[in-house]
């Protein structure tokens, strides 16, 4: 992480900063089953949590290069449980900053009193995002086989990943 980088919740105002790389990597088909075609303010809505979760930007200076979103990962009897997404500017040109938005969500997690975090649906051809995860603790708990389209590879699995907390 440069030391120059920053992570913050995100405001109203970020949004048109996150949008152009989300709608980038959601188009390119790699990581992520969002609908393609969603226009800003649909993807505002999937993205921006509101409390009890929370959206944070990774912030270069005043360039923003990242972004994750976190909260529990089910209503009601799995609220005791968080989840997360995240997303880095392919174009940004830092090293460090899914690592950071990751350390930051664990942090916020334990913070919180969460049992653990589980991640639903990581792409199984997406090693960086996997390696990631897997050098903070998570491990894969199962793999949906087939589950995810990927546009170069065809069905892939999905993994499911989990690190406990308590």
């Amino acid at each position: 992480m440069t030391p120059e980088l920053t992570i913050r919740p995100a405001t109203v105002d970020d949004w048109s900063h996150i949008f152009p790389f989300w709608s980038r990597i959601v188009a390119s088909g790699q990581s992520y089953a969002y609908p393609t075609d969603l226009d800003s303010d649909g993807a505002r809505a999937l993205w921006m949590e509101q409390a009890p979760g929370r959206t944070v930007v990774a912030v270069d200076g005043s360039r923003v290069v990242g972004t994750a979103k976190m909260g529990p990962n089910r209503p009601g009897r799995g609220a005791h449980i968080a989840t997360a997404s995240f997303m880095v500017d392919p174009d940004c040109g830092l090293r460090g900053v899914g690592l950071a938005l990751g350390e930051e969500m664990v942090a916020w997690a334990r913070a919180r009193g969460y049992a653990g975090i589980q991640f639903n649906a990581v792409v199984e051809t997406n090693q960086r995002a996997v390696g990631l995860w897997r050098s903070l603790g998570f491990e894969i708990i199962g793999t949906v086989p087939g589950a995810f389209m990927h546009p170069q590879h065809g069905p892939v699995g999905l993994h499911v990943m989990f690190l406990p907390l308590d």
